[in-house]
This record gives structure tokens, C-alpha cells and sequence, in this order.
């Protein structure tokens, strides 16, 4: 008599392989959604570095800071903030600039993401 044993397969089933690559899928979306963020907050840290670096900054009016923010994310083509959202304090030959945002971004359906960022700087004293 011949011994039967059940053969056992091997290898992903339809299911899970579907399974995996909606998974997969999920998470490059994921990925093309939030790249894109990550890129633009990349340029307004650039730009705050920039003016940071300007010499004699901390001898500019607000008005001029302003200014040259505003040119600043212009030409890098900053989406997520405006000039207007950024916090400027002056007193004296002291300066802080502080740029605190935050970007949602909708994902699929009612499906979002939120990103929170808070970068600043401060030059000369009190």
C-alpha cells in the first residue's frame, strides 16, 4: 500500500499577495503625499539660515526682515507658509523669527495627515 501524504503547497496564495500590495501601495501614496511637505519645509529652513547669516541683521526693521523672507520664498517657491504667519519680535538690536506651522495634507477619503513644524532664530541681546 502506498503511503498518501497530502502535499503541502508552497508560496503566497491571490489573497495575500493582493494583501501585500495594497499595503505596499497604501504606503507609497503615503510616501508621494508627505514628500512633498518634508521638501518645502527643507526650503523655509533655508531661508530662515539664509537671513539668520545676513550680516547685521539684527539691525533691520521688521518690515525689512519681512521683506527679504518674503524674497527668499519666492524664489525657492515655499507653498506651505507665508510671510505673514511668520513671527517677527524686534527690540532693540535683539531679533527673533520664528516660523511655527503646521500642513494637512488629505490622504484617501477622510483619510489626513498633520504636520507640525516650529523653526525659529535669534540674533543679538536684549
Amino acid at each position: 500500500m502506498m503511503d498518501r501524504q497530502p502535499k503541502y503547497q508552497r508560496g503566497y496564495t491571490l489573497i495575500s499577495l493582493i494583501f501585500m500590495l495594497g499595503i505596499f501601495a497604501f504606503f507609497v501614496l503615503l510616501g508621494l503625499k508627505i514628500g512633498p511637505i518634508y521638501i518645502d519645509h527643507s526650503k523655509v529652513k533655508n531661508a530662515l539660515a539664509a537671513i539668520e547669516k545676513t550680516t547685521d541683521i539684527e539691525t533691520l526693521s521688521e518690515q525689512e526682515v519681512r521683506s527679504s523672507l518674503d524674497k527668499r520664498f519666492n524664489l525657492n517657491y515655499v507653498a506651505d507658509l507665508n510671510t505673514r504667519d511668520v513671527k517677527i519680535i524686534k527690540r532693540g538690536n535683539y531679533l527673533k523669527v520664528q516660523a511655527k506651522y503646521e500642513v494637512v495634507e488629505k490622504i484617501v477619503g477622510n483619510i489626513s495627515v498633520l504636520v507640525e513644524f516650529d523653526d525659529s532664530f535669534e540674533v543679538g541681546k536684549e
